[in-house]
């Protein structure tokens, strides 16, 4: 899609710590997720339910926390992380 990828994630480990070039939408298609996040330099998390989306900005540090297993769609600019 013009320079973005999307992909279905079905894990239940979590990523790594990681910053992407550009902005990151992941929703949560079933199961519930940890997303921790950096702002201002103080470390952040929320839980995501099915069905919640959240949204990585330029620049933003995150990691993705599965509890359990879940299943989760990301859409990147194409070659990231």
């Amino acid at each position: 899609m013009n320079g973005i990828t999307t992909r279905l994630h079905w894990t239940n480990q979590p990523y790594k710590w990681h910053v992407n070039e550009g902005e990151e939408v992941f929703a949560v298609l079933s199961g519930r997720v940890e997303m921790r996040f950096k702002e201002n330099g103080q470390e952040q998390s929320t839980v995501l339910e099915a069905g919640d989306i959240f949204h990585a900005s330029v620049g933003t540090e995150h990691i993705v926390h599965p509890i359990g297993e879940a299943r989760i769609l990301v859409v990147e600019r194409e070659g990231s992380v």
